[in-house]
């Protein structure tokens, strides 16, 4: 089965390997602590890792129309992309229409989605103001929260979303 000459070779595949992978071929620099902590970015379900900073339903809608309108239409719908608003009561139907309103358990994730992805063209270019702004609107537009709505660190993650009993944590977190 195995000859000598098979193990031997075997075993200088082995060692060569190792001895290339401890070579650096140096590109590159290390990371600081503060270059790590400008990417950490996860807000969590209770509103863990929320920034500092607030925004209205009305100050959404201005930034929804200046930075959203193209892709998502108007109020959410008819869009090029994805349906932001309504399907409320269709995910137990044939033709479910998942939403912010219809389908997400979490407000707060929401806001993390936005700070990380939106808009498509410059994701990351919001400021946390901005991001409550646009995730108080989106919220009003899907008949989470009412035209009056103020979020920040401390309200966000007390909303409630309609579909948030039905989702099961995976693990304890």
């Amino acid at each position: 089965m195995f000859t000598s000459k098979t193990v031997g070779l075997s075993l200088a595949i082995t060692f060569a390997t190792f001895v290339y992978a401890a070579e650096s071929p140096n590109l590159g620099t290390l990371a600081s602590a503060a270059e790590i902590a400008a990417y950490d970015l996860t807000v969590m379900p209770d509103g863990t890792g929320l920034p500092v900073g607030s925004g209205s339903v009305a100050q959404g809608v201005r930034l929804y129309t200046e930075q959203c309108l193209a892709c998502h239409g108007t109020e959410g719908e008819g869009g090029l992309n994805d349906r932001l608003a309504g399907g409320h009561g269709s995910l137990a139907t044939p033709a479910p229409v998942k939403t912010i309103g219809s389908f997400w358990p979490y407000a707060t994730t929401l806001f993390d989605y936005i700070r990380r992805a939106m808009p498509y063209t410059e994701p990351g270019s919001l400021s946390s103001d901005e991001i409550y702004s646009l995730t108080a609107y989106l919220l009003y537009i899907n008949g989470v929260v009412d035209d009056e709505a103020v979020m920040d660190a401390r309200v966000l993650p007390e909303v409630v979303m309609p579909n948030g009993d039905n989702f099961v944590w995976a693990y304890e977190p």
